[in-house]
This record gives C-alpha cells, sequence and structure tokens, in this order.
C-alpha cells in the first residue's frame, strides 16, 4: 500500500518561489522507507497530457529533471521525514498546473523516471498558479 499527500500550492507571481511537499505512507519490508523506488513530481496544465518535470531515486538520492525547469526547480527527500520535497524558483506563467507525487511501478533504475506512464501510485494534486 502507498499513499501519497502532496501540499505547498498556491498562487505566486511571476519569478516567485513555491515549495511542494510529499508526504509518502508506505508499506514495506525494506529498511528504507520506499524500497527504491522513484518518487517524481508530474504536473499537467489545463488541457494538456501530464508530465513529468522532477523524479528521485530513493535509493541513492539520483535526479532528473525536465529541461523546461531545469536551474530551477530542485527535488530532494527527507527520509527520517518520508517526505519529498519540490523547491520551484524563479516561476514562469507556463508553470502553471496541477502537481502531482507518484510512485513508480518498479524498483530500480529506470531509463524514463519522467514519462507520466512509469508511475502507479499517484496523490491527488496540488494546484500552483503562477500569474504574470
Amino acid at each position: 500500500h502507498v499513499h501519497l499527500v502532496e501540499s505547498g500550492g498556491g498562487s505566486v507571481q511571476t519569478g516567485g518561489s513555491l515549495t511542494l511537499s510529499c508526504a509518502v505512507s508506505v508499506y514495506t519490508s525494506s529498511t528504507h522507507y520506499m524500497g527504491w523506488y522513484y518518487i517524481g513530481w508530474l504536473r499537467q496544465a489545463r488541457g494538456k497530457e501530464r508530465v513529468g518535470v522532477a523524479a528521485v531515486y530513493t535509493g541513492d538520492g539520483r535526479t532528473d529533471y525536465a529541461d523546461s525547469v531545469k536551474g530551477r526547480f530542485t527535488i530532494s527527500q527527507d527520509n527520517d521525514k518520508r517526505t519529498l520535497y519540490l523547491q520551484m524558483n524563479s516561476l514562469k506563467p507556463e508553470d502553471t498546473a496541477m502537481y502531482y507525487c507518484a510512485k513508480s511501478r518498479t524498483r530500480g533504475y529506470s531509463n524514463y523516471p519522467l514519462q507520466s506512464y512509469s508511475y502507479d501510485y499517484w496523490g491527488q494534486g496540488t494546484q500552483v498558479t503562477v500569474s504574470s
């Protein structure tokens, strides 16, 4: 069982910052709270497909970013708190979307950590709106 809860969304002006949080509840026999999966942040703008923006491999902290957010967004994890974060700086109107955190379908490294089909458990999402 996996339960993901996002928070931290809101409305900001262009150039502003937000930090999203994803609280993860998972039952695993592994000593690691996530058992070597990816946790990704994906977003879906109105009328568009859901796309990945950042992902972290919980086993070793390896990260991946979409080109559109590189240098502006930072994904991180706090194992003690079982929480993932997405620090978003220099926000642009095109960052406006519903943001979801999700757990990967399979354990281990992936060649497609930013593809939505790589994930099977999703949170409810948190809305981010950036005004110009």
